[in-house]
């Protein structure tokens, strides 16, 4: 796969990063549990065989299993220098005080078992405007600064549900990365979240470019004769697709999935002309859009 740059980190990323959730969540009905020597294991192999296949990004969380999703990070990338071969991301709180993030961090690494964190991330869904102040202005930057200083963590980031609401942090220009919510049925962060943080030179990774399986689950009762391999296709490349976009965190669980995600990630590329940043996404734009398709000039006598 080729790389991309990660904004003003600097780092070359993988399109396509490897999401930490299903390492710490049991979906009982395709048999996956994590938390299982048989599951750990399975985990262990697929973390191995993203690496073997190219993907350069991981990305996990504290909150993953309380722990469980970094600890089988930790166990997975301390074999064969592994851990030097990938950029590490994971999350915190951000709602405690700063002495908080500090002990949540050492705590992230040492299940790492790494020395430093190269993206570290408030973990966030929504926020308000106190829930700004209280990062800004009661600690939790300012721990960041320090685990930074101390060596711990290289560069500053945030992750969003809701992408209206990560506006006012990707204004400070302190953070270097954010993760939003993006994908082929939650456009939101298309309208301003991207343009953003792309004025800001921010690195950008994408959560639930896949949906979540939420596309695939609701055409599965509505058109249940779309190939479902097909919708998981479109949904990865409408992501792939969008240049305001540096890495797509994907969930896998077996190394299989990672052979899938690897190979339509490398022999996808968007159609010479075509960017998803500049769709039109309100009706008059469309209407230009298709007008200017036809090759039919706006008319100046309406």
């Amino acid at each position: 796969m080729q790389r991309r740059i990660l904004g003003r980190t600097g780092l070359r990323v993988s399109p396509v990063g490897l999401g930490g959730y299903p390492f710490g969540g049991i979906n009982r009905a395709a048999g996956w549990d994590p938390f299982t020597p048989e599951g750990r294991q399975t985990a262990i192999a697929t973390i191995h065989r993203a690496i073997e296949r190219g993907i350069n990004y991981v990305d996990t969380a504290a909150s993953y299993g309380d722990g469980n999703s970094e600890s089988i990070y930790g166990e997975a990338l301390a074999q064969d220098g592994r851990r030097q071969r990938v950029i590490l991301a994971t999350k915190c709180r951000w709602n405690g005080a700063g002495d908080d993030v500090i002990r949540s961090v050492e705590r992230s690494l040492e299940r790492l078992r790494t020395d430093v964190i190269d993206v570290i991330q408030f973990h966030g869904g929504m926020f308000t405007e106190e829930n700004v102040r209280h990062i800004l202005e009661a600690g939790p930057l300012e721990a960041f600064w320090t685990l930074r200083q101390q060596g711990k963590v290289r560069f500053l980031g945030f992750t969003c549900e809701e992408p209206w609401t990560a506006r006012p942090l990707i204004a400070t220009g302190q953070f270097d990365v954010v993760q939003l919510r993006y994908n082929i049925i939650y456009q939101g962060a298309a309208l301003h979240a991207l343009n953003e943080a792309r004025d800001q030179r921010m690195g950008v990774a994408v959560m639930r470019p896949m949906t979540s399986g939420i596309l695939q689950r609701t055409l599965r009762f509505l058109k249940p004769e779309w190939p479902e391999a097909e919708i998981y296709e479109l949904a990865l490349e409408y992501a792939l697709a969008d240049s305001r976009v540096h890495v797509a965190n994907v969930g896998m669980r077996w190394p299989h999935e990672v052979d899938t995600n690897v190979t339509l990630a490398s022999r996808f590329q968007p159609p010479e002309g075509f960017d998803v940043a500049d769709l039109p996404r309100m009706t008059a734009g469309i209407y230009r859009a298709d007008d200017e398709d036809a090759g039919i000039s706006e008319r100046s006598d309406r």
